[in-house]
């Protein structure tokens, strides 16, 4: 049996509080797995869920970084999801901040996410 999971990659040439930090990586969490129920894998959500529906942050760069990680995670029909701010408080409207691949098999995340750094 696969092992499963989740990573969100947060900018980090950017600043926001932890609070904001947290916001953005749980709208991402929970887009990406719409999108994967979405895409017809709901028995990866299923199996991610019965095994603790683990979840890694990592540092994920730039603007530019997190939108390559979302475009290889889709390329690799993997599920994804990216957000940006609505800018009602600390960033300006439309701020790209995070991106979710998964929930997915880990190896197959692991090798778009697999050298990013634990924030």
């Amino acid at each position: 049996m696969s092992e499963y999971k989740q990573v969100i990659a947060v900018r980090t040439d950017i600043r926001m509080s932890k609070g904001k930090l947290a916001a953005q990586v749980a709208h991402a969490a929970v887009e990406a797995v719409l999108n994967a129920l979405d895409m017809g894998l709901r028995s990866w959500v299923q199996e991610w869920r019965l095994q603790g529906a683990k979840k890694v942050v990592v540092r994920g760069g730039s603007e530019t970084d997190l939108l390559r990680i979302y475009e290889e995670a889709v390329r690799a029909g993997l599920p994804a999801a990216l957000i940006r701010d609505a800018g009602r408080t600390e960033l300006p409207p439309g701020t790209l901040t995070a991106v979710a691949v998964g929930p997915a098999p880990s190896d197959r995340v692991d090798r778009i996410t697999g050298r990013l750094k634990l924030l």
